[in-house]
């Protein structure tokens, strides 16, 4: 499991940085939620991982 907190606002990017923050389930800055570690999450977490703090959660 990883832990994703988004750190700086996507109000500035484009369509699609800000459609996969959403797809991400965050919505606000310091909101974090916890992933699965898949690769389709991962890629996501990769194409936006300037705007993102990401952690390695305990299981």
């Amino acid at each position: 499991m990883i832990k994703v907190t988004l750190v700086k606002s996507p109000s500035n990017e484009v369509k699609s940085v800000k459609a996969t923050v959403t797809a991400l389930g965050l919505r606000k800055i310091r909101q974090s939620k916890l992933l699965e570690e898949t690769p389709a999450n991962l890629g996501q977490v990769a194409k936006v991982a300037y705007l993102l703090k990401v952690e390695k959660a305990e299981e």
